[in-house]
């Protein structure tokens, strides 16, 4: 099994972080102790999700936080990224990972306990896992979980999981309760003024809840 820190895992969102940019955000976010960033744009063509693929590898260079692609197998072996996330409704896991190799970092997306039950570790090194508040940076999401919910599904699943969906300053106290190694955040970095600042007040929060 891979060794990886969940415990702050920035989602990126391009229109959210459009005013410092995304490779900029990344940044940022990783000075203030991001632990993982994944590039999410359904709205990009390969072309351009190479393209910030690349720019976000430079941002992170030396900083040895992963960057994770969402979705796209192509580019992330195109740019040499450091894995790939996928959904249900994505290339399926057991796919994803005869294209990407035994190295490379695979995520999965889980909603159900089922779902959680039929992961193999074998294929896929971590789930995600919601969402557990409504989100508006995912607006066709499944119905939320809640803290309640986030327990069981982590519980049953047998690889580390990550809580995402609304997750924010606050929760990662209940996050970390419910089993989870960490939350993946969307708009808690992305947009904010300061992204640095920002991670660091939301790493504090989780490693205080480990205490």
């Amino acid at each position: 099994m891979k060794n990886l820190d969940l415990s702050l895992y920035l989602v990126l969102d391009p229109d959210l972080c459009r005013e410092i940019g995304v490779a900029e955000t990344a940044r940022l976010a990783a000075e203030g102790g991001a632990t993982m960033v994944q590039l999410r744009d359904k709205l990009a063509d390969t072309k351009a999700m190479i393209e910030t693929g690349k720019a976000l590898k430079a941002a992170l260079a030396g900083t040895r936080v992963p960057l994770i692609i969402n979705d796209d197998v192509e580019v992330a072996i195109a740019i040499g990224a450091d894995g790939v996330h996928v959904g249900q409704s994505d290339l399926p896991a057991a796919m994803s990972r005869a294209l990407l190799g035994a190295d490379m970092i695979l995520g999965l997306s889980v909603e159900t306990i089922d779902l959680a039950n039929r992961v193999d570790p074998a294929i896929v090194d971590y789930v995600g896992v919601g969402p557990v508040f409504a989100t508006a940076t995912k607006p066709d999401h499944k119905q939320p979980i809640g803290f309640e919910g986030l327990a069981r599904i982590v519980a049953a699943s047998p690889v580390p999981a990550v809580a995402i969906g609304g997750l924010k300053s606050g929760h990662a106290a209940s996050v970390l309760a419910a089993g989870a190694r960490g939350m993946a955040v969307v708009s808690a970095i992305c947009g904010t003024a300061d992204p640095k600042v920002a991670a660091r007040q939301l790493l504090a929060e989780i490693q205080e809840a480990r205490r």
